[in-house]
């Protein structure tokens, strides 16, 4: 699958998740519900993935650490604060860049409402017409 797909799939997901247990937990319950949500949507989910960086002849393998990764191919970064900082797309663009993911979604659990809780961040954007998501941070 696609990660636009699997972005729609995991939106759907996060739609439910909000919707049943609302805004304001915190962020490693909704980790842990929503990794078991896609799980049980047939998706391959990985928790807390190292993200290793190369800074000139070294590497440190544990860098950073993803909250969740989809197929291999979908990064998903969790928070629940109240407000989205410049920063936290700006973390989530450097994660998909070493990942050498090209689309990640910023999700906030503890926005006021759902509208206001996902972005969809995307290396190298381009626009893409066939996209069912419209939220992104370049």
């Amino acid at each position: 699958m696609n990660p636009e797909m699997l972005a729609k799939e995991t939106v759907n997901a996060a739609y439910r998740l909000y919707h049943d247990i609302g805004p304001g937990l915190l962020e490693s319950v909704y980790e842990a519900v929503l990794a078991d949500m896609l799980m049980q949507r047939g998706f391959s989910v990985e928790c807390q993935v190292p993200v290793p960086m190369v800074i000139g002849n070294r590497v440190f393998d544990v860098a950073f650490r993803a909250d969740l990764v989809v197929e291999k191919r979908l990064l998903i970064e969790l928070k629940s604060i109240d407000i989205l900082l410049p920063v936290h797309g700006k973390q989530t663009l450097t994660y998909l860049r070493l990942m050498r993911f090209r689309l990640g979604l910023l999700i906030n659990f503890g926005a006021p409402t759902f509208r206001d809780c996902v972005r969809r961040i995307v290396l190298n954007h381009r626009d893409t017409a066939g996209s069912d998501l419209r939220i992104h941070d370049d």
